[in-house]
């Protein structure tokens, strides 16, 4: 049986997500999508569904929002940041939040 390329554009973050999900199931994208492909010819219907248990779920979110993170770091050009760095800046932002509290609480007289 010859066999040929389907292409298909989709936006990135679609795809990576896609190819997340697939891995979480224990596919690959491409195995997915032939998987699709031939249940659609054998039963004329769009013919399954395949669902994560809710641990997955929490940890593709959250791996999603960490990829997230990291790009807006990147963005940022704060992503090589050494973890003393970022305690560091973590203390500086508390103390600036106390000394506001402190001075809102003066103004205010209580």
């Amino acid at each position: 049986m010859s066999s040929s390329v389907v292409q298909v554009r989709v936006d990135d973050a679609s795809r990576i997500l896609a190819s997340r999900i697939c891995e979480a199931m224990g596919l690959d994208l491409p195995t997915y999508l032939r998987m699709c492909i031939a249940k659609l010819n054998q039963e004329m219907k769009i013919p399954f569904t395949m669902e994560l248990d809710e641990k997955s779920i929490v940890s593709l979110k959250a791996g999603i929002a960490l990829d997230s993170c990291a790009a807006r770091a990147k963005e940022l050009g704060i992503d090589n940041m050494t973890l003393d760095e970022i305690n560091e800046e973590i203390a500086t932002a508390r103390r600036e939040a106390d000394e506001r509290k402190k001075a809102e609480a003066e103004e205010s007289g209580t």
